[in-house]
Order: C-alpha cells, then structure tokens, then sequence
C-alpha cells in the first residue's frame, strides 16, 4: 500500500480539535513521518499508528506547528526500548535544538539518531523501496517540500511464459529490470517474450508552507498525488501574501498547471471553524481535490 494519512491539518494554533501540521506516509511496510507539530504521537496512539514502523522524519522547516511535536516523539521512542536506528531530515540548525533538549534533560536514546542536515534541493533519501527529492518553497523562513518516489521494476514476470521457457527464479530479478536469458545452451530468450510492461512508479509530494510559487509546478509535475498549503479561502489573498501563505484558488492552480492526478489541501487558518468552503473554492480550478482531514488515509494510486 501507498498512502498518506492526516494527523494534523491545522496551522500555527490548535483550534477546532485540529491539530498542528503532521502526516504519515504509508509504502509497503514502511511509516515516513512528514512533520510533526504538537501532539502528533497522541495522534499516532489515536489512529493506531505504529512508531516502531517510522524509520524515516522529514521536518519542512523550524516553525513550531512543525516541528515541536519531535522531542517528545524521539524521547518516547527511546523509553519504550527502540534499538532500530531513526533518520531525521531536517534544516541544519534542527540539529542543535535537539541535541540541546536531549542534554539539559540528560537523556541518552538507546537507538542510533541520523541526522541529515538538508542543505540543497535533490535527492536526499535513497532506500530499496523509495526514494525522497527535496525542493525549495518560499516562506519566510528556510523551508523545504519533498517528493516521495516508489522504486518499481520497469517489468514484470510474466508467470505463464516463464514457466513455458523453464526459466530458473535466480533470473527474475534481471528480468524484472530488462535483461534477456541466455539458456544452457546458448539461445536467447528476448526480455519482452517472458515479461510484461509494468504499471508507473506512484508518488507523493508535500509542498510545505509556502506563498504562491509557480517554480514549483516542474518540482511536482504529473505526482500521484500532491499536498499544498491551503491557509485561507480566496478572499484573503493579500493576507496570504503578507504571511508567506496560499489560498484555495492558489493550491489548485498550482495541482492544474503541474498535470497531478489528485490535490489533497489542507494547514487551514484558525481563522475558519467550518471548512466546507474550503473544498468548493478549490474545487471551481481543479475538480479532483479533497480536504486533508484528520484520521484520514488518502491512498495513492
């Protein structure tokens, strides 16, 4: 599975029972935490989500709704006896403040913490399974959105075929990736005879705080489906501008003109108690659009 599940969607003050910026990112077996804002591990408990399953913390940037919520999930990590290691990709000074805390409160984690200091945009996270890209927003503070690739053979077995031509598993791996086999006794046995063309590699961009910035429709072009800040409806556009934020009509630009397949916005103004406009304002740009609502998994296909 691939999929993305909201525990927070509020912006800088908790309002409405919405909490601060948070989310999980579900692929295969893995848990990728996407920020982490206040309580955020009350709302792993809440939606069944396990920690020992995050292996991977991506921190947008160092304003508190994104990231407070991170010492105490460390802390808790290492209390209930993790051993695995934990990566941490964050700005550099991230790094101090958490080495900070963890001294003044003379904690020593049980687990082994990597940090990765984010420093440029590209490729940051290269696992078996997944990639991670980071790219630039404008906001007014350093601040950075990420990309989230599966890895994908770009064929698959063809199981009637390879049973038909007796080819032994050792060679599927090859095959999966393009290869031809060479039989025993010399013959070839052409790659597309035994294989089928596989589906498309699915993936997931987070845009992060951001004011509206069209550089960043070729960082998110043609994604499965993306995330963007969407802080206030359209009639607050200037107050969006002056706050280094976006509004509804914004974030739907942005999702229409990179060709995504599907837009989930959310980071909603304290502002707005009900956020059904939300939703309508967005949809009158780009129609295939949900609102990042709490406890909601939104599967990436």
């Amino acid at each position: 599975m691939f999929a993305v599940t909201i525990l927070g969607n509020n912006s800088a003050i908790p309002a409405y029972d919405r909490h601060p910026t948070a989310q999980v990112v579900t692929l295969f077996d893995q848990h990728i935490l996407i920020d982490c804002g206040e309580g955020t591990q009350m709302q792993l408990a809440k939606y069944k989500m396990r920690k020992s399953k995050i292996n991977h913390i991506f921190i947008s940037h160092l304003h508190g709704d994104h990231y407070f919520g991170l010492i105490g999930l460390l802390t808790s990590m290492g209390l209930v006896g993790r051993t695995n290691d934990l990566h941490v990709y964050a700005p550099a000074a991230l790094e101090k403040i958490i080495q900070l805390q963890l001294s003044v409160a003379d904690t020593v984690l049980p687990y082994t913490l990597i940090f990765h200091a984010i420093q440029h945009e590209g490729l940051i996270a290269n696992t078996n399974k997944f990639t991670v890209e980071c790219f630039a927003t404008k906001h007014r503070v350093e601040c950075w959105g990420f990309v989230i690739r599966e890895k994908k053979d770009p064929r698959k077995i063809d199981k009637e075929k390879i049973k038909q031509f007796d080819i032994p598993a050792a060679y599927y791996n090859a095959l999966k990736k393009g290869a031809d086999y060479e039989t025993k006794e010399g013959n070839i046995i052409k790659n597309d005879l035994v294989t089928i063309e596989n589906t498309l590699a699915r993936s997931y961009a987070y845009s992060a705080d951001t004011i509206y910035d069209e550089s960043l429709i070729e960082k998110v072009q043609n994604v499965s489906l993306l995330y963007h800040e969407a802080t206030y409806l359209k009639g607050l556009e200037e107050l969006a501008l002056k706050r280094y934020h976006s509004t509804t009509i914004q974030a739907a630009t942005i999702a229409l003109k990179a060709r995504v397949d599907k837009l989930i916005v959310g980071h909603f103004s304290s502002k707005y108690e009900q956020l059904d406009d939300f939703l309508t304002e967005t949809q009158t740009v780009f129609v295939n659009c949900e609102l990042a609502m709490e406890g909601v998994t939104y599967l990436i296909k």
